[in-house]
């Protein structure tokens, strides 16, 4: 678990920027839309709130960052990274080497590293 105060603090940050990213530069990607999302429930029209954060860029990938646990004994910082690749030549790419740009992004936007001593994932899916 990571320290619940530089987590929340990271989750917060990077919600503060989130007006300003549209349109930069990161990894040779465009940021196209950065938002915070939330679910609403279909059947009952419940509303859950502060779900995750979504990075888009415009070739489609997308980052989202998902925190929980924020409770006195620690925090869970879940990244997820999606990209379509088209030329199937690539197909076969080691999933880190092809996700790369990905990753390299959303340190640059989180500073993970810098702000949870982390330097990798404890767990990769």
């Amino acid at each position: 678990a990571l320290d619940s105060d530089a987590a929340g603090t990271l989750f917060a940050d990077l919600a503060g920027r989130l007006t300003e990213l549209p349109g930069q530069a990161l990894s040779g990607m465009t940021i196209e839309t950065a938002d915070e999302f939330r679910y609403v429930d279909p059947i009952d029209g419940g509303v859950s709130d502060h779900q995750g954060i979504r990075i888009g860029f415009a070739d489609g990938a997308r980052i989202v960052f998902r925190l929980s646990g924020t409770g006195t004994q620690g925090a869970t910082l879940r990244v997820y990274f999606e990209r379509y690749e088209p030329d199937a030549a690539a197909h076969d790419l080691d999933t880190a080497q092809a996700l790369a740009a990905l990753t390299d992004a959303a340190e640059a936007l989180a500073g993970i590293r810098a702000r949870t001593g982390r330097a990798a994932p404890d767990v990769i899916t």
